[in-house]
């Protein structure tokens, strides 16, 4: 596969700088795998991907997973997007022994807002991480509006990999939204009716 993609589909610079290094290897449960921007659907990404690579030996690694492009291409805002998964502290390439630092949830672009570019990227960490409570799936705690450069910059980590995928709205994201939201799901979808609400940054 060619990482050339991450420039050609805009990751970089958009997302990224520099295109990474090395392909991260994503598969989903549902059987499909992340291709370097081919499109998949919510409903087939909507529960925690394995994740490989080639790790040095005796090196922790942060991962991200991130859409840049809340709540659509068009109107997101540059170096914002939303935190779908995040773990940190990972020995080598055994990511269920690192630290979850916001649990996975899947993608959930709006309804006629487009295809979103869901990118998965690992940092090489020059030391070990603080990583506080972990948010989970059901909260959107600390996700929107989150900026990846100044966690990069302050924590000095490096790019060494990455993947991604696009997707748009399919009826699955209706159910991951009431999961997100909870009791307040009601509330959110009425002012989204009435054209108040179009920022569900996922």
């Amino acid at each position: 596969m060619d990482l050339e993609n991450f420039i050609h589909d805009s990751v970089v610079p958009d997302v990224i700088p520099i295109k990474p290094k090395q392909l991260i290897l994503i598969t989903y449960p549902s059987g499909v795998k992340v291709q370097l921007g081919n499109e998949l659907t919510p409903t087939q990404v909507k529960d925690k991907p394995t994740a490989t690579w080639d790790a040095e030996p005796n090196t922790l690694y942060t991962l991200i997973f991130t859409d840049p492009d809340a709540p659509s291409r068009r109107k997101g805002t540059p170096g914002k997007m939303f935190k779908h998964w995040m773990v940190v502290n990972i020995p080598e390439n055994s990511l269920q022994m690192g630290d979850t630092t916001a649990d996975y949830i899947g993608a959930g672009p709006p309804e006629g807002t487009g295809l979103h570019r869901y990118c998965f990227l690992l940092y090489k960490q020059c030391k070990r991480l603080d990583s506080g409570p972990m948010v989970s799936s059901e909260s959107s705690s600390g996700r929107m509006r989150w900026e990846l450069a100044p966690f990069v910059q302050a924590n000095h980590l490096t790019l060494v990999g990455g993947n991604f995928y696009q997707a748009q709205y399919d009826e699955y994201v209706i159910t991951m939204q009431k999961k997100l939201f909870g009791v307040f799901y009601p509330i959110f979808a009425c002012l989204k009716a009435i054209g108040i609400v179009k920022l569900l940054t996922t």
